[in-house]
């Protein structure tokens, strides 16, 4: 599938805090805790526990959520099929979209039982 400018401008005006439990919970069903979503989100994003808080609580869009974060360098090495999405596939104007899409597929494999040492890539 392919992204359009008007999808990412949904996605970037989704509120943050608004799908953060909705993580939460999917996680919490599949035996995984708010600990190790928030470890992934934190690896992903650079972000500490006290500014993942208060992004939630703030209320902030994806685009600001996006926008603070200093992604990890090896970011790259998430590929896959999310949504219908290949992320590797996703062109660089739709960056946003992409860093929510490979975002989710970590918390993805986190729900499906993945060990962190994988979901959290290494470079070898």
């Amino acid at each position: 599938m392919k992204v359009t400018p008007e999808k990412n401008e949904q996605v970037a005006n989704m509120i943050f805090g608004t799908i953060y439990p909705l993580y939460l919970n999917r996680l919490e069903k599949n035996g995984r805790t708010q600990d190790e979503l928030n470890q992934v989100i934190k690896w992903f994003t650079g972000f500490s526990q006290d500014e993942l808080d208060s992004l939630i609580a703030e209320k902030v869009t994806y685009r600001t959520f996006f926008e603070k974060a200093k992604i990890h360098a090896n970011a790259h090495m998430i590929k896959g099929v999310v949504c219908g999405y290949r992320i590797e596939e996703i062109e660089d104007e739709f960056e946003l979209y992409k860093q929510c899409r490979q975002m989710e597929k970590l918390i993805d494999e986190l729900a499906r039982g993945r060990k962190m040492e994988k979901i959290l890539r290494v470079a070898k």
